[in-house]
């Protein structure tokens, strides 16, 4: 494994579909499953068709997806791309932090966007503020959900 700046066995992971192993896909998903729907009580269609057009951006231990977001063109604006799908399997140790300083970092090296959105769950908007995204929406309900959208212009 490879030890880095992430400490101990992390590594930050960037692929597109294509290039995900299967037992990295099987990862991603059951990471996806275990926050969403088991954790989160959210009951959608996950894997919507989204996945084969994403880069898929994840914080790998062990084998094992511990922090996970996809991004995409916006199917509207070439210019915008969309992260989603943003999670944490343990929460409150700075997962999420460097999980979306690296995906910012790979965003801007990757794609030809001049911004970067998201719809936030209510509870997180704090959190992806100290990334520089600003609220450019009301609340919405999403997934039975409250969220609010964001944006980052680069």
């Amino acid at each position: 494994m490879c030890y880095n700046e992430l400490g101990g066995k992390m590594k930050f992971v960037a692929k597109y579909f294509s290039e995900l192993t299967l037992s990295q896909l099987y990862e991603i998903l059951k990471s996806r499953s275990e926050i969403f729907i088991m954790e989160q009580n959210m009951h959608c269609q996950d894997i919507d068709g989204v996945d084969h057009s994403s880069r898929h951006l994840f914080l790998e231990d062990g084998g094992r997806v511990v922090a996970y977001l996809r991004a995409f063109y916006d199917s509207n604006d070439k210019n915008i791309v969309r992260i989603g799908r943003v999670l944490t399997t343990t929460h409150g140790i700075g997962l999420g932090a460097k999980l979306m300083n690296k995906s910012i970092e790979d965003i801007k090296a990757n794609f030809k966007c001049t911004k970067i959105c998201l719809d936030s769950q209510k509870h997180a908007v704090d959190f992806y503020e100290k990334f520089g995204f600003k609220a450019v929406s009301d609340e919405f309900l999403e997934e039975n959900v409250i969220h609010i959208a964001m944006e980052l212009e680069l």
